[in-house]
């Protein structure tokens, strides 16, 4: 059986093996994998690998190894980049370019280009992200092994979203992954789906361990891992100093601070949790929605999941609130013309409806559906709460997450994502834009409690009026302005710390929240040492850095905003942390021996079968027949490079190889 990329010879550029090594520290993981691959051909190639990233990631380094000479990437304005990769090409130069999608900010195309015949050849990322906190306090790492394609709309341009197409065949490499956890509090816990290795404490109290991966797993279904610790709910701020080459006064030279806390409401709010509300539920019913969870043995479908999950949730509802259930794919409809009041009889009406529900229509429209939500009337005193199912495979990301934060101040979404490979950019971007909460659902052993927790949160009353006090520090916030709490969920805030108290290291700095919840005043407070830690890699400068940046890339899509001025100073922040953006890109050009290239370089688009065999058929609508028509293609779950890295697709997966005749 074929493997790996493969040339219009049908002859493979195999991948080797992917190494993975994941850093824990608290809450933030430092995430270092690297791709080994060897061009076995009598020719020289390039290969376009398409392949996932969490949203909320901050890429921080790109390297390439060729023989025993390492190239570490440039970040450059996104053109600029382009051009020079362009270049180094045409120049007979190997040269490597990563770039990340401007539809979705957790798709991203790496570029491996003119590697000679028998040439090997190594790149390395590097990754920093917050690990997400779970139902039951653990602390949740994923290392995703599936790429769903996203579904474009007619008329809209796809770019590197549309690049992924799909195959199937084995995994045709090893993957090795080793956690490094620390933590400030005993670890007393490693659980996952996958077979670990034993779990070795590395000392006495228990708060240094290191697990693996256990033999012969096959990386047929995303990597999770969850930690438990000892008191997870405590207050912490993490001071990290700047780098002493950074300009003083930049974000790299002067320190970041990491609040994190967990807001304790009064027992009084507590104790009389909302029974009204306008419950909107929208289910994802595309074609794609037949797909299985994942790759493992005894899958669920997707559309099975999302109907037990909303089930569950249409049976929990508090009696006399409203509720509608609608379905989505080229196009949606409701089950009632407007929402009606909860009762016994309503609500078996609907649970007979939701058992029905098929994957039977077609592509993947969100978009039209929640305009068509919006422009409903609100129901008096019954604050509007949507809930929406889908696994992600929507191209047009950006166009959506701008039209529910253009109408955030109406309602609160609670964003479920079925199945592995499903987009973090739309479904963590969905709730963040609307005061909400996310939630994925990869599996049975997790739901309820992570669909209750989500009814939980949109049954406590919107926090209103929040503020900070800061205490006399000076200060620069990275971070957006918090606009959503929740009782006992995780709340961080970066910021870039100013003026000559912070050089003191005896000194001690306060931060505040203050907010109202159902009419009365609350604050929460943390009191931190402004002494720096120790080895933090820069890791709280970059995610602040990361967080800032996408805060810009918002503002750039509201209407009147000096767009040139944004993009300008993302690209200055992007170059000056070395955190990936969506307007530059990390550029590696390999110096060495060069070989002109004859004529102009032919890309072929080639299906390629890279990873593992996906059994069931996976729908998708054609991008060049109407929505409605549907083909059917083997799909085929991809094993990244990456910490997610490599080629992807639960659908399909895009890879282009260019043959170049040396003179």
């Amino acid at each position: 059986m074929n493997c790996g990329l493969l040339t219009n010879k049908n002859e493979p550029v195999p991948l080797k093996n992917i190494e993975v090594d994941l850093q824990v520290q608290g809450h933030v993981a430092t995430v270092t994998s690297t791709l080994k691959y060897i061009n076995e051909e009598d020719n020289t190639l390039e290969a376009v690998f398409v392949f996932p990233m969490p949203s909320g990631a901050a890429l921080c380094h790109f390297s390439a190894k060729i023989a025993d000479q390492e190239i570490v990437a440039e970040v450059q304005e996104k053109q600029e980049a382009r051009e020079q990769y362009d270049d180094a090409l045409s120049s007979g130069e190997q040269a490597f370019l990563l770039e990340e999608s401007e539809e979705s900010a957790d798709v991203f195309r790496l570029s491996v280009g003119s590697l000679p015949p028998h040439q090997s050849a190594a790149v390395t990322f590097i990754y920093i992200i917050e690990l997400s906190v779970q139902a039951d306090h653990s602390l949740q790492f994923c290392l995703p092994a599936v790429l769903n394609p996203r579904y474009t709309p007619a008329g809209t341009g796809g770019g590197i979203v549309s690049e992924i197409t799909s195959s199937s065949t084995g995994i045709p490499y090893s993957l090795s992954f080793t956690a490094h956890i620390n933590s400030p509090n005993p670890i007393t816990k490693v659980e996952s789906k996958c077979p670990l290795e034993p779990l070795m404490f590395l000392n006495t109290d228990h708060t240094k361990a290191k697990v693996g991966l256990g033999a012969g797993h096959m990386f047929d279904r995303d990597v999770e891992l969850y930690l438990y610790y000892q008191n997870p709910h405590q207050l912490t701020a993490i001071v990290e100093a700047g780098a002493p080459a950074a300009e003083s006064g930049s974000l790299m030279g002067d320190p970041v601070v990491m609040v994190s806390f967990y807001p304790e409401f009064p027992e009084s709010v507590m104790s009389s949790m909302s029974t009204c509300g306008e419950f909107v539920f929208v289910m994802d019913r595309s074609g794609s929605m037949s797909c299985s969870m994942h790759n493992g043995p005894g899958a669920q479908g997707r559309i099975d999941c999302a109907r037990d999950t909303l089930l569950l949730l249409l049976k929990s509802l508090p009696m006399d609130c409203y509720f509608n259930i609608y379905g989505f794919g080229s196009h949606y409809s409701s089950f009632f013309p407007q929402s009606v009041q909860y009762n016994q009889d309503t609500m078996e009406q609907a649970v007979q409806k939701v058992k029905e529900m098929q994957a039977d229509m077609g592509g993947t429209e969100i978009l039209p559906a929640l305009e068509h939500i919006y422009k409903q009337p609100c129901i008096s005193n019954h604050p509007r709460q949507l809930f929406i199912f889908t696994d992600g495979e929507v191209g047009n990301t950006k166009d959506v997450l701008h039209c529910v934060k253009s109408n955030a101040d109406l309602h609160r979404c609670f964003s479920f994502g079925i199945g592995e490979g499903a987009s973090s950019e739309l479904i963590t971007g969905l709730a963040e834009n609307s005061c909400g909460h996310a939630q994925f659902i990869t599996g049975t052993d997790r739901m309820q409690a992570k669909v209750m927790q989500s009814l939980r949160y949109a049954l406590q009353p919107a926090v209103t009026d929040i503020t900070e006090d800061w205490f006399g520090l000076s200060f620069s916030h990275l971070s957006p302005q918090i606009k959503s709490l929740f009782h006992g969920q995780r709340a961080l805030i970066y910021a870039q710390l100013k003026g000559k108290e912070c050089q003191n290291p005896d000194a001690k700095g306060k931060i505040s929240v203050q907010y109202r919840l159902g009419g009365q005043e609350v604050t929460n407070s943390v009191d931190f040492f402004l002494k720096p830690v120790e080895n933090t890699g820069m890791a709280i400068h970059r995610l602040g850095a990361r967080s800032l940046i996408r805060s810009l890339e918002r503002d750039e899509r509201v209407d009147g905003a000096d767009k040139d001025a944004l993009k300008a100073r993302v690209v200055k922040l992007s170059k000056q942390c070395g955190v990936s953006s969506s307007h530059t890109a990390f550029i590696a050009v390999h110096k060495g021996n060069k070989q002109a290239v004859k004529g102009p370089l032919v890309k072929r688009r080639i299906h390629t079968p890279m990873l593992m065999a996906c059994p069931m058929m996976y729908c998708f609508a054609s991008l060049h027949a109407p929505p409605d028509v549907m083909l059917c293609q083997q799909s085929l779950a991809f094993a990244p490079p990456m910490p997610m890295l490599g080629v992807p697709c639960a659908d399909s997966l895009g890879v282009q190889v260019t043959k170049y005749n040396s003179l």
